[in-house]
Parts: C-alpha cells; sequence; structure tokens
C-alpha cells in the first residue's frame, strides 16, 4: 500500500504463449533512493496460480527506483516437459540458451513517486517479454 511518502508496487505475469497466468515464477525486489546510490534487495515472492505475486514488499521512504527481477528459467524448463507432446513439429528448444531458456531471467527498473500505486504486469513467452504500467 502507497502512502504520501512511500510507493506502492504489485506486478503479475501472463504466458502469451499459452494465454494462461504464469504460475510459481520467483520474483524478487530492489530498490534504491538516487540513481547514484546502490540498490537494496528488500526481499521477494512467486507468482500464485493467477501469476499473481500479492506479497511483495513494502519499498522504504525515499525510494526513487524499484527493480523486479523475474527468475523466469525454472519456470520455462518446466513447461517445456509439459509441452513438448503439444509441439511434436516444433524445436522447443529452438534458438534457446544452454539450459533451454532463452531468457533465464527478466530485470525491469522502474522510476516511482511517493504516493503513487505501480502494477507493473509482465507478457512472457519463450522467445520476448513486454512490459507495462497498469493500473
Amino acid at each position: 500500500m502507497s502512502t504520501d511518502t512511500t510507493a506502492s508496487v504489485s506486478t503479475h505475469i501472463l504466458d502469451t504463449s499459452i494465454g494462461r497466468p504464469a504460475e510459481g515464477v520467483a520474483i524478487t525486489l530492489a530498490a534504491r533512493a538516487g540513481s547514484d546510490a546502490a540498490w537494496v534487495a528488500l526481499g521477494g515472492s512467486a507468482t500464485d496460480a493467477d501469476g499473481r505475486c500479492k506479497d511483495l514488499p513494502a519499498l522504504p521512504v525515499g525510494t526513487t527506483h524499484v527493480r523486479l527481477d523475474f527468475e523466469t528459467e525454472t519456470y520455462f524448463l518446466s513447461k517445456q516437459n509439459q509441452q513438448a507432446e503439444a509441439q511434436q513439429d516444433a524445436p522447443a528448444n529452438r534458438d534457446s540458451g544452454p539450459d533451454g531458456a532463452f531468457f533465464p531471467e527478466v530485470a525491469i527498473t522502474f522510476a516511482v513517486k511517493p504516493g503513487e500505486h505501480y502494477h507493473v504486469p509482465l507478457l512472457l513467452n519463450p522467445f520476448g517479454y513486454s512490459v507495462y504500467r497498469g493500473s
């Protein structure tokens, strides 16, 4: 929850390759006060069955920048086996990294202002992603 002196952050992930929420993706939250300040890890959580992460840590007073780190590799490796039969004609590992995930992690950095809430959804697929400021 945002206050007059802090901002708040929420996120969710939609796997656009299957049109469903991405469950079980670990997310860590870091913040800093000023573009020259060091990042401070605040903690993290994982997405639920709806692809939402409802218990991210609160931002400290003075936060100006936030970074969300999404650990996507484990998610894609678990989905790879489940989708292999559905993709018999298309190699599941095409153009992927050495462990089968082209994007093993996604880091999103954005600026925040006190009193504002920032909902930052991640639209994800094995070979691309997009983010936006939601509501």
